[in-house]
């Protein structure tokens, strides 16, 4: 049987503007088709961090110079993100599978995932996004109800929760199309955040690290390996001291050590270590590798990167 893989792609790989993205995805897709070449089922997931803060903020200028319109909230904003990244990320790879001869069917899938609206992070959110207001501004996104901050010398911007992944609502199409052996693109920006009221979902103001939603999604679709790429070869514990030192292949309960230990930034390298733990916690025989998207052949052959058993 095929090895199934779950990659999370960071921002590098899809860049930030526009025209960036549309150049990035060319060589992601090059990674991906690497993948599938090499005879794994693969489902994408990916950031979409500078993506959903542009949305979210041209939405919003609309809004204020168009008096009929209204702001879109943030799970409209995260919806949009998956739909453009995707469509660009999908004929990107679908384009790199058929220079290769490969026929194969790339599907993005709008993926809404479940929180808790009992989750802590929505009494301390921590996800700054969207453009500078002035006090007039804050104080009106304040009496919406909506969380602010203020960066001096700067302005205020809005500031919104990061609660945990707890389902996702369309595994059952991602799983579907996996057994099908096609390519799917899923989750992105750690999917739509949504809250469930008996059959009902309403979008929630929030966002999800997309590597804990990553790890979820690998956990759901049983997948054998959790690929994090990110902008690091090798991920390093004591940074910047003498006794630095990268990690190459270290055991579950090594990695739980060092984020006890505080090794890795909370917003930083922590979630992927925290999916990659998780994800493995559930069944043996699984591995997560975290390592930059440029130099994952290599890593896939053992010369470097950081594996996790």
């Amino acid at each position: 049987m095929k090895k199934r893989v779950v990659v999370a792609l960071g921002h590098r790989a899809l860049g930030t503007t526009l025209p960036e993205q549309k150049e990035a995805v060319k060589k992601t897709a090059k990674v991906i088709g690497d993948l599938i070449e090499k005879g794994y089922q693969v489902a994408v997931t990916h950031s979409n961090a500078p993506q959903v803060g542009m949305i979210h903020t041209a939405m919003n200028e609309f809004a204020k110079e168009h008096e009929d319109y209204t702001a879109a909230p943030m799970s409209v904003c995260s919806a949009m993100s998956q739909g453009y990244i995707g469509y660009d990320l999908q004929n990107a790879i679908r384009e790199e599978l058929m220079d290769r001869g490969i026929y194969r069917t790339v599907s993005t899938i709008l993926t809404q995932v479940i929180v808790d609206p009992y989750d802590e992070a929505f009494y301390t959110p921590t996800k700054v996004l969207g453009r500078y207001m002035d006090v007039e501004e804050a104080s009106a996104e304040r009496k919406k109800g909506n969380y602010v901050v203020e960066e001096p010398g700067k302005g205020f911007r809005r500031i919104v929760a990061a609660p945990n992944p707890v389902s996702i609502v369309e595994i059952d199409a991602i799983k579907a199309l996996l057994d099908a052996d096609q390519v799917v693109i899923a989750c992105g920006g750690g999917g739509i955040p949504v809250l469930e009221q008996d059959h009902r979902l309403k979008g929630a103001s929030a966002v999800i690290e997309k590597d804990l939603t990553a790890g979820k999604m690998a956990e759901e679709t049983d997948a054998d390996s959790l690929i994090i790429l990110t902008s690091v070869e090798k991920v390093k514990i004591n940074m910047d001291r003498p006794e630095e030192e990268e990690l190459r292949e270290i055991s579950v309960d090594q990695a739980k050590a060092y984020m006890e230990e505080g090794h890795f930034g909370k917003y930083n390298m922590y979630p992927k270590f925290r999916a990659a733990v998780e994800f493995l916690e559930k069944r043996e025989g699984r591995s997560a590798l975290i390592t930059s998207f440029d130099k994952l052949d290599e890593a896939l052959k053992g010369k470097t990167g950081t594996l996790i058993r």
